[in-house]
């Protein structure tokens, strides 16, 4: 070792600085393969939005190579302060390397469509920066790595959080152990409804108001955002149990957000505070059965009524609708489908609580709101619901924003998703978290032909690489979250949902590999785990959705 440089094999070497100019190397190509697309989608030099469609795959390649080069950097940029004998320097270079990698391979997959020069790649895998992170990649260097995770039982590394957020972290981390994580079994198992024994000192741990202002009862600084507690929380909660505490804030945060950016002064007065205490749950319907992550599409009719709205139609994949005394609804207020999201409108529909799998909510008036949950293979606890509206009154004084918020709802929607997106990067590292702790105390416990698991060299790749994306995911989280406080990083926020939730399915099926049939137990948590990643890359935006409508959308237009 020399300082400020990773020494390897062959002589090479390598430096977080020139780690990151290779990866910028890279970066060219990708920005040169979307501007090609939009040149492509010129053919007259006017860019013509459905020409993209004839370029999915070469788009849908390149978010990909956007989202792995940024949780690249991400991770660099957290370590370059780093001693380069320690284990963070080492796992930042490796995971450099192997992104490097899987970028490379994505772009030779796509270089006819994006019309990429395998020359130019060829002769940047040739500079000798990037073969020190290739070498970086070599088996017995990562083995090193893991042999050193499993042998002190490293289950994290150094968040770089200041003293105040730490604090806030090991909070909820001792609510996770204490109080989530007993009961998420029997929660998942059966299918249960969440607890008041984790809602109620949820509710006391302010855990509601994380993302609403102080002057409404909230955590949230008034004269400024704080989207990095909203992360940690959140992380927290989902190690201890995606289903039974990681989206607790989500669904308040969503219609915080929506309340703040079109919401009256008397709305924002009479719902926020609520939100903020837990007195008030609450869920948010979108989704429809033919729209799937189309907002655009919405088709939930509202028609003016005397004192209101009546709804008809239906929704679904409408999480915690039952146990939610609230509902944050989007429907069409302008029957003229052809004004597309400009028709829509957001509604707060208030309701009494109902456990179980079914409810049915009749008015006065005679007005029906049933509500059916929905079977799924993970993400027990919250249940998601299939909503069907028969002439249901909502009073006007519902509508966000009341007459001036009429045809904005799809604003709204949008203003609450970006959090959402980020808040689902931060679960899926939480649901990461509890899957990596599990596979290293596993792989030093079990004995396979008179060896622990920890003792072979594949297994210690499996941990190292692990610890490297579980550690690139968190610093890609934090460093969005404090773009999107600085009223930045909206594309961001999809980057890293799309980057992290892909990786928790690789990451707890990792996990789940390394205890083997004892992973496939119902017994075992690492399976819980590995059925609640699956949801990740659905949910607040599916994987294509993101990709395609909106990060290769963004990319193109500045390229």
């Amino acid at each position: 070792m020399q300082e400020g440089k990773f020494i390897l094999l062959q002589g090479f070497e390598i430096s977080i600085t020139a780690a990151l100019e290779t990866l910028e190397s890279l970066h060219d190509q990708v920005g040169l393969g979307f501007g090609n697309i939009k040149r492509a989608c010129s053919p007259e030099g006017h860019f013509n939005s459905e020409f993209i469609e004839k370029f999915q795959f070469a788009s849908y390649e390149l978010a990909f190579c956007e989202a792995e080069i940024s949780a690249a950097n991400c991770l660099l940029e957290s370590t370059q302060e780093t001693d380069i004998n320690s284990i963070d320097f080492s796992l930042s270079i490796f995971f450099a390397g192997e992104m490097f990698k899987s970028v490379t391979a994505r772009l030779r997959s796509i270089h006819v469509d994006a019309e990429i020069d395998l020359r130019t790649l060829a002769n940047i895998e040739a500079s000798d920066s990037a073969k020190g992170l290739l070498i970086s990649c070599n088996g017995a260097l990562v083995a090193e790595i893991g042999d050193k995770i499993a042998r002190d039982e490293i289950k994290r590394l150094a968040s770089g959080l200041n003293e105040e957020k730490e604090l806030v972290r090991e909070t909820f981390y001792r609510f996770a152990n204490d109080l989530v994580a007993p009961l998420a079994e029997e929660i998942h198992r059966e299918d249960k409804d969440i607890p008041e024994e984790i809602i109620k000192p949820a509710a006391e741990l302010g855990c509601f108001g994380i993302c609403i202002p102080e002057r409404f009862g909230g955590l949230q600084p008034d004269d400024k955002a704080d989207s990095l507690g909203m992360i940690v929380v959140t992380e927290e909660l989902s190690r201890g149990s995606l289903g039974a505490a990681g989206s607790l804030i989500t669904r308040p945060e969503i219609a915080a957000r929506a309340l703040l950016a079109g919401g009256t002064e008397s709305q924002q007065n009479r719902w926020l505070p609520l939100l903020a205490s837990g007195e008030m749950l609450c869920a948010i319907s979108i989704t429809e059965p033919n729209t799937g992550s189309d907002v655009a599409a919405v088709s939930l009719k509202a028609t003016p009524t005397e004192g209101g709205w009546l709804l008809n139609g239906s929704k679904t994949w409408c999480t915690f609708a039952g146990r939610s005394e609230l509902i944050v609804v989007l429907a069409r207020t302008n029957p003229d489908t052809a004004l597309g999201y400009k028709g829509l409108s957001m509604f707060l529909i208030e309701k009494p609580s109902y456990p179980g799998h079914r409810f049915e909510h009749i008015q006065s008036a005679g007005g029906k709101l049933t509500g059916n949950a929905i079977p799924t293979l993970g993400y027990r606890g919250m249940h998601s619901y299939d909503l069907f509206f028969e002439d249901y009154l909502v009073p006007a004084e519902n509508l966000v924003g009341e007459k001036e918020g009429e045809g904005k709802g799809f604003y709204y929607t949008m203003a609450g998703f970006s959090g959402g997106r980020i808040q689902t990067a931060a679960r899926a590292t939480g649901v990461m978290q509890s899957a990596f702790e599990k596979a290293v105390s596993y792989a030093n416990e079990r004995v396979v032909f008179d060896r622990r698991l920890s003792e072979f060299q594949l297994t210690r790749i499996k941990l190292a690489r692990m610890l490297a994306t579980i550690t690139a995911s968190r610093q890609f989280s934090y460093a969005v979250a404090r773009k999107l406080d600085q009223g930045q990083g909206q594309m961001e926020a999809s980057l890293v949902k799309l980057f992290s939730c892909r990786a928790a399915e690789w990451i707890t099926r990792e996990a789940l590999q390394i205890h083997g049939g004892m992973g496939y137990a119902e017994e075992s948590s690492v399976s819980r785990y590995f059925v609640d990643a699956r949801v990740l890359s659905i949910f607040e935006g599916a994987e294509e959705t993101l990709a395609l409508k909106v990060i290769a959308r963004e990319l193109i237009a500045r390229a």
